[in-house]
């Protein structure tokens, strides 16, 4: 009997290439197809239930608008991000806690 497995009785022949690229290709289009659909940007499946904040409002983030902006100025800034930093654990500049 004749059968795909066997490509003239030498064992598999380049057809058994054509099903792991198969498989590669569903993998990298469904992946593709969830980016561009922006379900993790909208929330989806994966937004978070503990009623967070964003990160665009974080405590951080707004001081650097704040600073930015112009309505506190560099001492108060590095003041405030101190307390800031230590109230939420963020380690320091050598990245070690």
């Amino acid at each position: 009997m004749h059968t795909l497995a066997d490509w003239g009785g030498g064992g598999p022949g380049p057809w058994i290439l054509f099903f792991p690229l198969i498989w590669a290709a569903v993998v990298i289009g469904a992946v593709t197809f969830l980016r561009r659909t922006g379900v993790r940007g909208r929330g989806g499946p994966w937004r978070r239930m503990d009623g967070s904040r964003p990160a665009g409002d974080s405590p951080l983030a707004v001081l650097g608008r704040r600073f930015a902006s112009g309505e506190i100025d560099e001492d108060e800034y590095w003041r405030r991000l101190s307390v800031l930093e230590e109230q939420f654990g963020r380690t320091g500049k050598g990245g070690a806690a």
